[in-house]
């Protein structure tokens, strides 16, 4: 009678963990299967099983390695200068200040805009030598005279890196300023009638206490620029040795149409985010943790 309880509490669940599976782990398997096999549709009599050749490609390829290392700085850059920039965010909106819940609002919405959207906005709005943001502000300071540089031919990989750094600075800024506003205020206190300045209230106190949460904004935003594609192939399209590996992936499947070898690449991919997702998960709990007790 217990076991006939428990499952039919549990019945209810079924359906939604059916749907689950179905649209996440049979993609998953499939994409699995066909990178043991070498199945190029350009050479459709040659299909069969490869075994771990296409896993060797991959490694042995060096544009696969250049995406590698592209994918690495990418995500290293971007998550880097997000924390940066999201954790002073979050420290000035801790303060109290009239019309803070306002700014607050506005500060997320790069967040809000589709990544496709947000990379044409910086294309066109911003980098377009002819009608751009940036050279208009320089011919309004410098005159008509002034140098219109072509930003994204001058630095590629940063273009795409302060692209996505403006869309991903207010998740960073949203979870570091929970974490703020977690702090033991009475301690704060204490430390400032004991004559303890700011700097060391924030770098002894403040900093240690957003330890996880800075972990966790880390994590889960390397999760994201792991997998980015949109603002590479929207902003150069792979070029300028700014192809990451989800670009490459795409490249191998479409145009060399090698469904063996872009499959391998993306089980690649998604091994290396979910032990990054792993870690994430572990800083959460561990946030859960200090929060029961």
């Amino acid at each position: 009678m217990k076991k006939a309880g428990d499952w039919a509490r549990r019945a209810p669940l079924l359906p939604a963990l059916i749907f689950v599976i179905i649209v996440t782990q049979l993609p998953f398997i499939a994409t699995l299967v066909v990178s043991f096999m070498n199945w190029n549709a350009y050479y459709p009599d040659e299909r069969g099983f490869a075994g771990f050749d296409n896993f060797k490609r991959v490694f042995t390829d060096i544009n696969a390695r250049q995406a590698v290392l592209v994918t690495i700085y990418l995500t290293v850059a971007c998550v880097l200068i997000s924390l940066v920039l999201g954790l002073l965010i979050a420290l000035l909106l801790d303060r109290k200040f009239r019309g803070r819940s306002a700014v607050r609002t506005l500060m997320i919405t790069p967040f809000l805009i589709v990544p496709v959207a947000a990379a044409l906005l910086w294309k066109h709005a911003l980098y377009n030598p002819e009608y751009g943001l940036f050279n208009g502000v320089l011919t309004w300071l410098f005159g008509k005279d002034a140098v219109q540089p072509d930003w994204i031919s001058m630095a590629p990989l940063w273009s795409i890196i302060f692209a996505i750094v403006w869309q991903w600075t207010p998740f960073m800024m949203l979870i570091l300023l929970a974490g703020l506003q977690s702090r033991p205020l009475d301690v704060v206190e204490a430390a400032r009638i004991d004559g303890a300045n700011g700097w060391q209230i924030f770098r002894n106190m403040t900093l240690p206490h957003l330890r996880q949460y800075i972990e966790l904004s880390a994590l889960l935003g390397a999760i994201y620029i792991v997998q980015n594609f949109d603002h590479v192939f929207t902003i150069t399209s792979g070029g300028l040795g700014t192809a990451n590996l989800p670009y490459f992936i795409y490249e191998t499947f479409y145009t060399a149409q090698d469904y063996g070898r872009a499959s391998a690449a993306g089980v690649i991919v998604v091994i290396g985010t979910i032990v990054i997702a792993t870690l994430a998960l572990r800083t959460v709990f561990s946030l859960f943790k200090e929060e029961s007790r």
